[in-house]
């Protein structure tokens, strides 16, 4: 069984930074797309941010330039730094990351997420 396990999440003020981490461990795997995700109190979930197996990454345009993904293969973990921090940005992040299966679509994984909160 894979398990993702996420840290990294806490109560910042306006301006400030937060890195969320989720580390995938468990039987042998091949990742491919791993990525982050939100849910805004009254909110839908939503995508925030991806990075292919190759490295190619991908942003929504209210974080761009303020959200960095990046990830340690080494390590089968996925980063998600947070810099100048608005309270629009409160919600839990989840991460996802789809592990890959021969002749089969790729496996999905969520962490079970961590709260930022930002206060004004």
């Amino acid at each position: 069984q894979v398990q993702l396990v996420e840290s990294g999440g806490g109560l910042v003020q306006t301006g400030g930074s937060l890195r969320l981490s989720c580390a995938a461990s468990g039987r042998p795997f091949r990742i491919g797309g791993m990525g982050w995700y939100r849910q805004r109190p009254g909110n839908q979930r939503e995508w925030v941010a991806s990075i292919t197996s190759g490295g190619a990454t991908n942003y929504l345009d209210a974080v761009q330039d303020r959200f960095t993904i990046s990830k340690d293969d080494a390590k089968s973990t996925v980063y998600l730094q947070m810099n100048s921090l608005k309270p629009e940005d409160t919600a839990v992040y989840f991460c996802a990351v789809d592990f890959i299966r021969l002749g089969r679509p790729p496996d999905r994984h969520w962490g079970q997420g961590t709260q930022v909160t930002v206060s004004s």
